[in-house]
């Protein structure tokens, strides 16, 4: 049965991604991902030029489905560190059900952080994680009535350095206390950086582009 090309990509990202959790980064040759995937090796180069391209729609898969996962906790009876607390605690439930997917993510990082050539997959992979953290702070914003007084990429890296000790912290003692301590003041120190905005529909749903994600849309970004 033939597939559509955008079935084909998706299918190998999700095989790549079990490799990883399962063999590592160096593990994952192109040809242990479509045998993973149940594909002959000519479908992986019909879907990707390469395979950085390919980590790099990993990176975007995850991470953007960790995203809708906070944004789909927001609602509009809640204040700005309620609804900050409620999307870390669903990033952290995430974590917990499958460690193995961040600690790939980790390992991507170092990866790119040791090979020649890949010196630009980091800050990209960063500045992923801060644009999709930045657009759950606008929808959560937006639904709780305030604005920000720091302009939004920076609160957007607090809470990513935040969100990236919580996780090798966890990862490290699997301790669900101390992780619920770490949500509870990164959500009162974001807080602390909103201040009461304009007066709007409270019915009306966010806008972002996480928001549209989250409510049945689908990111399709490439890391720039």
């Amino acid at each position: 049965m033939r597939i559509s090309s955008e079935d084909r990509r998706e299918a190998i990202i999700h095989a790549a991604l079990r490799v990883i959790q399962r063999e590592g980064v160096h593990g994952a040759t192109t040809r242990a991902i479509v045998a993973e995937a149940d594909m002959p090796l000519a479908s992986f180069h019909y879907a990707f030029r390469s395979r950085d391209e390919m980590i790099s729609e990993l990176i975007s898969f995850v991470v953007e489905g960790e995203g809708r996962a906070a944004i789909a906790t927001l609602s509009g009876d809640r204040d700005i560190q309620s609804a900050v607390r409620a999307g870390l605690q669903a990033y952290f439930d995430t974590l917990a059900a499958d460690p193995s997917h961040e600690q790939a993510m980790f390992e991507l990082l170092h990866y790119a952080l040791r090979t020649e050539g890949l010196g630009g997959q980091p800050e990209a992979q960063y500045r992923m994680y801060r644009r999709i953290a930045g657009e759950v702070l606008d929808a959560g914003a937006t639904t709780a009535g305030v604005t920000w007084r720091l302009p939004l990429d920076q609160v957007a890296r607090l809470l990513v350095t935040f969100i990236g000790g919580l996780t090798l912290a966890w990862l490290a003692d699997r301790d669900d206390d101390a992780a619920a301590l770490t949500m509870d003041f990164a959500a009162e120190s974001i807080a602390t950086l909103a201040e009461p905005g304009p007066v709007s529909d409270p019915t009306s749903a966010p806008t972002s582009t996480a928001h549209q994600n989250a409510t049945g849309g689908h990111l399709k970004e490439k890391t720039q």
